[in-house]
């Protein structure tokens, strides 16, 4: 189908972006719906480059946020969703403009945490009441939300010790025998760095646990692989990333509030 007018634009912001998917998912998309918009990547080295970026393109409608923007990018935007606020972190955000076509105003959303939680909603059990989330960025406080709203004990794992954090050196048999759900939320053992993994101590590990692993791409990494040796269910973050991207586009299409 040929198209008149200009296309809408819709794009992610973040550093570095060779590892997207959504630029791929979102064409298509597009293409196979005949919808008259395309999806960019814009790499943007410094979060203030934002601004810069809405003057050069006045067709965008509407961006996701990814690393290591999800905090950052929340200053520039004039209104925050009640569940991002919580979270903490913003990966979504809606474009509100007048009847021009001039942008009002920026609204920030999350929908890592929705599409976590309904993703891992069906892999709960009883024994599965307590977690254990590693890392502590952007996509861990999405995690965290999504557990909690799921009535899930959770425990932050991170390299560096805090009031809210453990680090990897204090996890016990205990604590790994109590907390029955593993997430990463780090990059380790993202293309292209496939042979990194959280230095999680896996020998604790049951066939009662679940390893899941945000990471999409590859898919099946280190960490999983030694999940899976120990015995452990695990998942990668495949289907929580195209449930995302739906909601994206749910809140990027929906009437303005």
């Amino acid at each position: 189908m040929v198209f008149n007018d200009s296309p809408t634009i819709y794009g992610l912001i973040g550093h570095p972006l060779g590892h997207s998917f959504s630029k791929d998912y979102f064409n298509r998309k597009f293409e196979d719906e005949n919808i008259n918009a395309q999806y960019q990547n814009f790499d943007l080295e410094d979060v203030n480059q934002l601004m810069e970026l809405l003057s050069e393109y006045p067709d965008i409608n509407g961006l996701n946020v990814t690393i290591p923007y999800k905090e950052q990018v929340m200053p520039f935007l004039a209104s925050i969703d009640e569940d991002a606020q919580q979270v903490g972190a913003v990966n979504v955000i809606k474009f509100f403009k007048d009847e021009n076509g001039e942008l009002v105003s920026l609204r920030g959303y999350n929908s890592d945490s929705p599409a976590f939680g309904r993703t891992i909603e069906p892999l709960l059990n009883d024994a599965r009441k307590s977690a254990l989330v590693l890392g502590t960025g952007g996509a861990s406080k999405a995690v965290k939300h999504a557990l909690e709203k799921l009535g899930i004990e959770v425990k932050l794992v991170s390299r560096r010790k805090s009031a809210s954090t453990i680090v990897y050196e204090e996890l016990t048999k205990a604590m790994v025998a109590q907390s029955k759900i593993i997430v990463n939320t780090t990059p380790l053992g993202m293309y292209p760095n496939v042979d990194q993994c959280p230095d999680f101590p896996y020998r604790f590990l049951t066939h009662e646990h679940l390893c899941y692993d945000l990471i999409y791409n590859p898919d099946e990494t280190m960490f999983m692989k030694k999940s899976k040796e120990a015995g452990a269910e695990v998942k990668n973050g495949l289907e929580m990333l195209l449930l995302q991207a739906f909601i994206s586009y749910e809140i990027w299409t929906q009437a303005n509030e």
